[in-house]
């Protein structure tokens, strides 16, 4: 995909977001770049939220603006390593990723990117307590989809009922290897799976999410709406490619 293509759908996906979920965003710049990780050549940041605090006692669109940016170089270096590589998806999970920095930065949650957060949660979670679902978003983004909290990887996949339902295998791809494990039963709203089989140092989970619409994702970010959560263990084997 061209940038002037990539530009142009991106620009289209920012349209649809109803504009009420854009108070205090400045607007959408989309830029050639490829910024890399520093530690990690092979992993690439696919969009940011630009945000720049004004001096007030309370956060509002007023004291909180914010610039959401998109880099073209990024998913064209992704593209180039997986040739399922959903341009159109990846283009609107980047842009409501960052969107909800600027709507919980509207919120006064100025922990939002805070390693220790994504730790706390963790451990909420694994001591059994009531935990932020996203938690692990709050932590060390290593690309499209993956995350990092400590010793812990999570790597995120969006699906459609219809899509999950029809499935018989949940494919990923993790080291440039391809792995399979088989479908879990229910969707949920967001599902973590403990994958056993893949080669890591700690823990690896696929994060199942249900795909949604604005509405409802906005009624999750608000408390409006219980969110299923849900938790299983697979193995994985490794796929082969036909032909």
């Amino acid at each position: 995909m061209t940038f002037e293509q990539f530009e142009r759908q991106a620009r289209n996906a920012w349209d649809e977001i109803p504009i009420r979920f854009k108070e205090g965003v400045d607007g959408l710049t989309v830029r050639p770049d490829a910024p890399q990780h520093p530690e990690y050549s092979d992993v690439y940041t696919l969009g940011e939220c630009l945000t720049e605090e004004h001096a007030s006692d309370f956060g509002s669109a007023d004291t909180t603006r914010s610039v959401i940016a998109l880099y073209w170089g990024s998913f064209r270096a992704l593209a180039a390593r997986n040739r399922n590589f959903d341009w159109d998806r990846e283009i609107w999970e980047t842009l409501t990723h960052e969107l909800r920095h600027h709507l919980e930065s509207l919120a006064g949650d100025d922990a939002l990117e805070d390693v220790d957060r994504a730790a706390d949660e963790s451990f909420r979670r694994f001591e059994g307590r009531e935990f932020d679902p996203w938690y692990y978003q709050y932590s060390e983004a290593l690309g499209s989809g993956l995350f990092r909290v400590d010793d812990a990887w999570y790597l995120e996949q969006v699906w459609d009922s219809d899509d999950f339902a029809a499935a018989s295998v949940i494919a990923f791809e993790w080291q440039d290897r391809s792995y399979g494990i088989p479908r879990p039963r229910e969707l949920g709203d967001v599902h973590f799976v403990a994958v056993a089989g893949v080669h890591v140092e700690g823990t690896f989970e696929l994060v199942l999410l249900r795909r949604r619409s604005w509405l409802r994702t906005v009624a999750h970010m608000t408390g409006m709406r219980r969110v299923e959560v849900l938790e299983s263990e697979a193995r994985a084997e490794p796929l082969t490619s036909a032909g």
